[in-house]
C-alpha cells in the first residue's frame, strides 16, 4: 500500500485544482481538527484529508487515490466507535460538509447528506411533524448509522433506518456514480442496507419519512441498585406482551448529576428504565402505566417531551473527548442468568461513565425476512451493549477486559450476532456482523470493489 511522500506535493496541487471542498495535509489549518474523531482512542495521521463538497469531490477522491494506492477511509460524522473515519497515511475521504436535509413534505420522504448528523436530520423533518427511525444520540451521523442498519425509538413501529431507505446515490470503487433502489442496481441496494460502507460511498439518501410528534411520550424510571434484580425480571415481563409502539430500554449505570435527580444519588449505582410511546399520547400513558406501577422508583419523569428534544436527551453522556470501548450481543430473550450477570459486573463497573445498556428491538424490525436486506438480525428482541467509558489511558487495560469478560460470559445466551456498529474491535467479528448474509455479500463485494478498495470497516473480502 503506497502512501504520500511528503515532499511530493504536487500530485495534491492537482487534486486541489479541481476540487470544491478543501484538501489538507499534515501541518496544515484545519488539519488536527479533521483528524480528531468521537472515539479520544483513536489517534490516526492521515496523508491528506479530503473535506468533500458534492458528489464531484468524492469522485476525485476516489480516483485520486486508486491512482496513488492510498489506503481509504470514508468519514461522515466520525462517530463510529471503532474510529472507521480515519486511517494512518492514507486518504480521508471526509464527507462531513455535505451536511444538507432536503424535506419533501407532501411526498414524506427525505434527501439527505452524508455529512448531515441525526440532530439535522430530525430539525428539517420535525418542522412538519415528520421523522424516520433514527438513533438515540443526536450527534451521530445518519449515514454510518443507515449502512449499519440504524434502530432507535422508533424502530419497534417503522423499522430500521435501512429499512425506510428508498434509494441512494454512491460512488463506487471505480469512480463511478450510480443510483440504486428497489427498482435499480438491487443488488447494491440490498448490500448498502446493513453491509457497512462495503460498496461504495454514498452520496446522498432518499428515505421515507411517518407523522410523529411533536410531542411523544418518553421519559426516565430511576431505580436504587439494590432493586435491580427485581425491577429487570418485572421489566422483562412488561416488555414481553407490549404494542410496537411502545420501547423500553434497560440501563445500568452511575447516576449522572441530572437535575431531576436528587443530589444525594448522583455517582451512585442504578437501574434506569428509558420508555418511549410512538403513537398517541394518551394511550401512551395507559400503555406505560404497568411499567410505571414497577417497584418504588427513585424518579419517574415520563411525560410528553418534544421528539426533538427526547432525541438529544442522553447527547450529554456521549460527548466526543472520551476513551470508549464496546462489547455487543444480540438475544431472544432475557433470562434469569443473564439479569444476575448484569448486576455482578454492574457491581464492579470499572469507571462512573460506563454503562450496561440493554434495547429493545422486534416489532417491525423482525417483520423483514433475514435476506431482505444485508441486515440479517431479524430474530433479535434485544441488543446488550457494554459501553465501557473512561478519560485516563491508564485504564485501558481494566475497561476492556471488564467488557471483554461479560462479553464472554454471555455468549452463552446470545444470537451469535452482533450490531455491526457497536463492534470496536477490528478484526474477528465480520461473520457475527454479518451472519446469513456473509456470502451473498463476499459475492457482492467482489461485484462491485473486487480490489477491496473500501476496507477500513467491519471488512467483507472479496473473493477475487
Amino acid at each position: 500500500m503506497g502512501d504520500l511522500d511528503p515532499l511530493d506535493n504536487e500530485a495534491v496541487e492537482a487534486l486541489r485544482e479541481g476540487f470544491r471542498g478543501t484538501v489538507l495535509r499534515p501541518g496544515e489549518s484545519g488539519y488536527e481538527e479533521a483528524r480528531t474523531i468521537w472515539n479520544a482512542m483513536i489517534d490516526q495521521e492521515p496523508a491528506v484529508i479530503a473535506r468533500c463538497e458534492g458528489a464531484a469531490d468524492v469522485i476525485s477522491a476516489v480516483k485520486f487515490a486508486r491512482e496513488h494506492d492510498l489506503l481509504v477511509s470514508v468519514k461522515g460524522g466520525g462517530h463510529n466507535v471503532a474510529g472507521n473515519a480515519v486511517c494512518d497515511d492514507g486518504i480521508v475521504i471526509d464527507c462531513s460538509p455535505m451536511n444538507s436535509v432536503r424535506v419533501d413534505p407532501d411526498a414524506k420522504t427525505a434527501l439527505v447528506g452524508p455529512g448531515a448528523t441525526l440532530a439535522e436530520f430530525d430539525h428539517e423533518a420535525q418542522t412538519f411533524g415528520l421523522a424516520t427511525p433514527v438513533g438515540y444520540n443526536s450527534t451521530t451521523g445518519i449515514a454510518g448509522l443507515t449502512l449499519g442498519g440504524g434502530f432507535g425509538w422508533l424502530s419497534r413501529k417503522y423499522g430500521l433506518t435501512a429499512d425506510n431507505l428508498l434509494s441512494v446515490d454512491v460512488v463506487t470503487a471505480d469512480g463511478d456514480l450510480v443510483h440504486a433502489s428497489e427498482n435499480e442496481n438491487e443488488d447494491l441496494f440490498w448490500g448498502i442496507r446493513g453491509g457497512g460502507g462495503n460498496f461504495g460511498i454514498v452520496t446522498s439518501f432518499e428515505f421515507r419519512l411517518h407523522e410523529v410528534g411533536p410531542e411523544v411520550l418518553s421519559g426516565l424510571l430511576v431505580y436504587p441498585f439494590e432493586d435491580a434484580s427485581e425491577t429487570l425480571h418485572a421489566y422483562r415481563e412488561f416488555v414481553s406482551d407490549v404494542s410496537d409502539d411502545v420501547t423500553v430500554w434497560a440501563v445500568l449505570r452511575h447516576a449522572p448529576p441530572l437535575p431531576f435527580l436528587p443530589e444525594e444519588w448522583h455517582g451512585k449505582k442504578v437501574l434506569i428504565l428509558a420508555a418511549f410511546y410512538a403513537g398517541d399520547i394518551d394511550e401512551g400513558e395507559e400503555a406505560l402505566q404497568p411499567l410505571r406501577a414497577i417497584g418504588e422508583p427513585i424518579v419517574d419523569v415520563i411525560s410528553p417531551h418534544t421528539y426533538v428534544g427526547w432525541q438529544q436527551a442522553f447527547d450529554g453522556l456521549l460527548e466526543p473527548g472520551a476513551r470508549n470501548y464496546w462489547k455487543s450481543h444480540n438475544f431472544e430473550t432475557i433470562t434469569d442468568g443473564m439479569i444476575e450477570k448484569f448486576v455482578e459486573y454492574m457491581d464492579r463497573m470499572p469507571t462512573n461513565h460506563s454503562e450496561i445498556a440493554i434495547a429493545q428491538l422486534g416489532g417491525a424490525i423482525n417483520e423483514v425476512p433475514t435476506d431482505g436486506t444485508a441486515y440479517p438480525h431479524r430474530d433479535a428482541e434485544f441488543l446488550m451493549n457494554l459501553h465501557t467509558r473512561w478519560e485516563d489511558p491508564e485504564l485501558d487495560e481494566e475497561c476492556i477486559a471488564w467488557a471483554r469478560n461479560l462479553y464472554d460470559e454471555m455468549t452463552q445466551y446470545a444470537t451469535g450476532g452482533t450490531y455491526v456498529n457497536f463492534i470496536t474491535e477490528e478484526k474477528g467479528e465480520e461473520q457475527l456482523a454479518y451472519r446469513e448474509n456473509h456470502d451473498e455479500l463476499v459475492q457482492l463485494k467482489s461485484e462491485w470493489d473486487p480490489e477491496n478498495l473500501f476496507r477500513v470497516n467491519q471488512n467483507i473480502e472479496p473473493t477475487v
